[in-house]
């Protein structure tokens, strides 16, 4: 069984930093494409950033680029998102999730972690 867990949000300032986790169980991140989308209230959930798994290529949102970066750690099966220079619009619910195919693809996700950045 798949299961994506997100850790590592918070209340932090304008300015500031923070590194989101993706735990995964019952499969490899490092074997399929993983993202990272956020939502924020009352607005449609957006993707943030996606790592492909052939050759860890990345596409980042336009809004992100060059503050925000992904990478994995296989060893320990968890995909980071580390978000640096945080403005109040990157206040968001932030989820990651997995592409995975066997007999079609199938897209997993985890349950979310909030994000506030506010003075």
């Amino acid at each position: 069984q798949v299961q994506l867990v997100e850790s590592g949000g918070g209340l932090v300032q304008p300015g500031g930093s923070l590194r989101l986790s993706c735990l995964g169980s019952g499969v490899p991140l490092s074997r399929w494409p993983v993202n990272w989308y956020r939502q924020a209230p009352g607005k449609e959930r957006e993707p943030v950033v996606n790592m492909g798994y052939t050759d860890d290529s990345t596409t980042y949102a336009e809004s992100v680029s060059g503050r925000f970066t992904i990478s994995r750690d296989n060893a320990k099966n968890v995909v980071y998102l580390q978000m640096n220079k945080l403005k109040s619009e990157d206040t968001a619910v932030y989820f990651c999730s997995l592409k995975v195919f066997t007999t079609k693809w199938n897209d997993y996700w985890g349950q979310g972690t909030q994000v506030t950045v506010s003075s």
